[in-house]
């Protein structure tokens, strides 16, 4: 594997101990993959920083690369945390888990890491353009910079994307290079997509039949929400990290003989209901994941104006886009008709089942998927419009 003189100065330890280190990572991890250098990136987005899913340990390693130097040398950022950090109390936490986020957060800010805490920094101004090279770790973040935005990134594991953040550099393998990007899944679709709820659950049943592959879309036409939707299910019921939609997104590549899956408006039917389509009413909503948009929160003030919530919404953003909630008066009608918007965190990093929270309904297809799982809550599946009107009443 060629290192520049600056890389192997880097690896030998002269730029201090914590550089030495995440070098040697990124090295290793390259000579796995059979990557033939190193490559420059222009942003990092690390995972790994919720404590209800890295610990102690996760903890003790991000301190011990702090105090041994560890600064990044690029933009980077994280993804949301366990708490929203002005509203923990509100959220039934014990000191333990308050004071480990912290001493997280204390360590990620000790390394000069932007505390975003949000799965979707492209809603906050971190756009990487078309063919830029990105080191980012979150599944719903990494698919929409490749697959929407058009930038280049491998699915990063927390780790990687630290050490990428720390020494600028990545390994050029796998999604770095355009040789790999291209679909060997074609998917054509029949079936009626009219909400992002119906997107996402296209990405759910098509994740399960995709795995790891790239995915080129036939026949549908979405937004850009609905992409984000399409994408953030895709990653999770699958690894997928890259699709493609004809006409629609920036980078379109098709295998000479790919494989050909149909989807009907039947097999969407059935991928609703396993995912909690079928399910009764929730006792709480949660909306935001991933995080919610201004899109969408303006969406749901539009669908609550005059009305009064009958049971708890909580609404999960960064606290970038709460800001533009709080400007277009969004946030108002939405407390005024009882809901509440949670900054930094989401329901499933966050431990809401110690808010008393037993079962949720939800417009995403990743939360209907990893909530039961991380969060040990039973999941509604419904379009958002839906699930506000049979929860509110006209005032």
């Amino acid at each position: 594997m060629y290192l520049t003189k600056t890389q192997e100065r880097m690896l030998a330890g002269e730029f201090g101990e914590a550089s030495s280190k995440a070098m040697e990572i990124l090295v290793a991890l390259g000579k796995i993959y059979g990557a033939p250098r190193l490559v420059r990136c222009t942003s990092a987005q690390i995972s790994g920083v919720s404590y209800k899913n890295i610990g102690d340990a996760g903890a003790d390693f991000l301190w011990d690369l702090a105090q041994k130097g560890a600064r990044v040398r690029i933009p980077s950022y994280i993804n949301p945390a366990g708490m929203d950090l002005n509203r923990f109390e509100e959220m039934r936490l014990d000191h333990k888990f308050i004071e480990g986020q912290n001493r997280i957060l204390q360590a990620y800010r000790k390394m000069g890491v932007n505390l975003s805490l949000t799965c979707a920094p492209y809603q906050i101004g971190v756009e990487p353009h078309l063919g830029e090279h990105v080191a980012w770790a979150e599944s719903s973040a990494v698919i929409f910079a490749n697959s929407v935005l058009g930038a280049m990134t491998n699915r990063e594991s927390g780790v990687s994307a630290l050490c990428s953040a720390i020494t600028g550099y990545t390994p050029y393998y796998g999604y770095h290079l355009t040789s790999n990007r291209v679909a060997t899944l074609l998917v054509r679709v029949d079936a009626e997509l009219t909400d992002p709820v119906d997107y996402a659950v296209l990405g759910s049943y098509v994740g399960r039949v995709a795995g790891e592959r790239v995915v080129a879309f036939r026949g549908i036409n979405p937004s850009r929400e609905d992409l984000k939707a399409l994408g953030a299910a895709l990653a999770s019921t699958g690894a997928v990290a890259l699709f493609f939609v004809e006409d629609v997104t920036p980078e379109w590549r098709l295998s000479d003989k790919p494989e050909v899956a149909d989807v009907s408006q039947a097999d969407l039917k059935k991928e609703a209901d396993k995912l909690g389509g079928s399910a009764p009413s929730a006792e709480v909503i949660t909306i935001g994941c991933p995080h919610a948009s201004i899109e969408e929160i303006g969406r749901l003030a539009r669908i609550l104006t005059n009305r009064k919530l009958t049971k708890p919404l909580y609404v999960y953003t960064s606290r970038q886009v709460k800001s533009q909630a709080d400007q277009l008066g969004y946030t108002k009608i939405i407390e005024d008709a009882g809901g509440k918007i949670y900054c930094d965190t989401c329901m499933v990093v966050s431990p809401i089942d110690r808010m008393g929270v037993s079962s949720i309904e939800v417009a995403s297809a990743k939360a209907a998927y990893y909530s039961p799982m991380m969060s040990h809550v039973n999941v509604r599946l419904a379009p958002l419009e839906k699930i506000i009107l049979e929860a509110s009443e006209a005032v």
